[in-house]
């Protein structure tokens, strides 16, 4: 019998519903630690915590939804109603969360006008008589340490090694100003603030209801031996929908230095009126009940078994393999706590130390990623699974080490270059290590062990952002860097306490699983 052939156009179709997910996720991720830093003047803990809300309820509602969606059966599937709902709200709710936004930016510019990057003599004006805290930890008054004159000047650009770049005293000085002057205006204005955290929880709601089901739904319309082909094409379409936004970041200029106190009404709605697109097209080509018909008919012809008739005995792991699971999980919390620490902060960091475009610098992390897949199984199958991610954690660690002696001025190409690194490393890291869990556990149990390793790297996603911006609150932002250069070297420490994991072949990932695909 010919061997199944896998329809590429429909895969692409369902991908839609994850390409507006991950351009929804890459636009938040950037634009929501600048508002409620420099719009509502939160430290970084707070900001931190804000940030990590969305991995928190991703731990009660993925599940959840996951399962409602199991149980759901409607004209339009299982899996469509939410991706439909939900999609829908999180969009409407997005494109409120931007007018809360220009409230708060209209009650800042009506006590001080700010019109480039950041406080300048209004600010100096409102804030001479008010205690300032550097990041560094040191208190004093405005007016006591600075002229109008002088605390004007700091804010003027200035020529660091052959590049345009501000004054150091900027990030010491302007940016605790500032946002001593917006936390103020914050506290005269609360309702605003509250607006803006419920808006935010009804999109993170909304988010969550249909992550899951979108996910699951590429393995309800896709037979067994297509389904890894299938989730290399859904993964490309979720960086596609990654970089676009990125893409219009550089656009809209969401990075520039004198963009910092910007309303995001267009960019917000431009992204909105993308995921809309992105929905209608999915509505448009993917029909639910057909092509899931379509998969049990596929599946009956080529004589796949299906899961819900696998045995439901569950295989016993020995000590041995005991302790490597468990080591291997303390590596995927400790590479996510590295990880995670410089994606959810790196806005903040590049525009107020690096004064850099962070859209470009996380747009080349990916691509550097997307084109390293390929190369990553090879590598992987040649020389196992645990030397390639022990190679992975390196290359994270060395670009965050050198990324740490970055600073505003630095060659722009260095800091790129780091972090297409970063971006192999990563790459590296991901491809290998969720098929060393599996490899684990016996078929009975990939399901509860994939629930493992995503509660693994989820717990760590939802401290290290908290920790990491506590860390920063008290020492500077400085130590961002070398923060995520701490956990890399003990993810690969405690990776070398993996002994289990690489005894059967491994199967083709990622881009790899691409290869010798018939187009439709």
């Amino acid at each position: 019998m010919k061997a199944p052939k896998l329809n590429n156009r429909q895969v692409i179709c369902v991908g839609f519903a994850f390409f507006l997910i991950c351009a929804f996720w890459q636009a938040y991720d950037n634009t929501i630690p600048m508002i409620l830093t420099n719009k509502f003047g939160m430290n970084q803990t707070w900001s931190g915590f804000i940030m990590a809300l969305d991995n928190i309820l991703a731990l009660f509602l993925l599940p959840l939804f996951g399962t409602l969606s199991d149980k759901t059966n409607t004209k339009l599937g299982r899996r469509t109603p939410f991706i439909l709902f939900g999609t829908i709200t999180a969009v409407i709710a997005f494109i409120l969360l931007s007018f809360v936004d220009g409230m708060q930016l209209r009650k800042i510019e009506e006590a001080a006008k700010i019109d480039d990057s950041g406080a300048l003599a209004t600010i100096y004006e409102a804030e001479k008589l008010a205690e300032i805290t550097t990041p560094e930890g040191e208190t004093f008054v405005l007016s006591e340490r600075f002229t109008e004159e002088e605390f004007t000047a700091i804010t003027s650009r200035t020529i660091i090694n052959g590049e345009e770049a501000v004054n150091p005293l900027y990030t010491q000085v302007v940016v605790p100003a500032r946002q001593a002057f917006t936390r103020q205006i914050t506290l005269t204005h609360p309702g605003i603030l509250v607006l803006f955290i419920v808006l935010l929880l009804i999109v993170l709601v909304s988010m969550a209801t249909f992550r899951s089901p979108a996910v699951a739904l590429m393995p309800d319309v896709t037979i067994k031996p297509l389904r890894s082909k299938a989730n290399a094409i859904i993964n490309l379409m979720g960086s596609a929908g990654g970089i676009i936004v990125l893409v219009l970041g550089m656009v809209f200029r969401t990075s520039a230095l004198e963009n910092t106190m910007m309303g995001y009404t267009g960019y917000f709605t431009t992204i909105a009126a993308i995921m809309t697109l992105a929905l209608v097209l999915f509505m448009l080509t993917v029909r639910e009940p057909q092509l899931v018909r379509k998969m049990h008919e596929d599946s009956k012809k080529y004589g796949i078994e299906q899961e819900d008739k696998e045995s439901s005995g569950k295989g016993q792991m020995g000590a041995s393999q005991k302790r490597s699971m468990m080591f291997l999980l303390a590596s995927i919390v400790l590479w996510f706590m590295a990880y995670n620490a410089v994606t959810s902060k790196y806005s903040v960091y590049a525009t107020s130390i690096l004064n850099k475009n962070y859209n470009l610098t996380l747009i080349i992390a990916q691509v550097a990623a997307i084109c390293s897949y390929i190369p990553v199984g090879i590598i992987a199958s040649r020389i196992g699974r645990k030397k390639t991610i022990l190679a992975g954690v390196v290359m994270l660690a060395t670009a965050f080490f050198i990324a740490a002696f970055m600073r505003a001025g630095s060659p722009t190409a260095v800091m790129n270059v780091m972090f297409a690194l970063a971006g192999i490393g990563w790459a590296t890291i991901n491809v290998n290590s969720f098929p060393m869990v599996v490899e684990m556990c016996s078929e009975a149990d990939v399901g509860r062990f994939t629930g493992i390793y995503y509660t693994a790297s989820m717990a760590a996603q939802i401290a290290t952002p908290i920790l990491s911006g506590m860390i920063m609150d008290k020492y500077g932002m400085l130590t961002l860097f070398p923060y995520a250069v701490i956990f890399a070297v003990l993810a690969f420490v405690t990776m070398q306490f993996v002994r289990h994991g690489d005894s059967r072949p491994v199967a083709k990932v990622g881009l790899s699983a691409l290869e010798d695909m018939d187009v439709d």
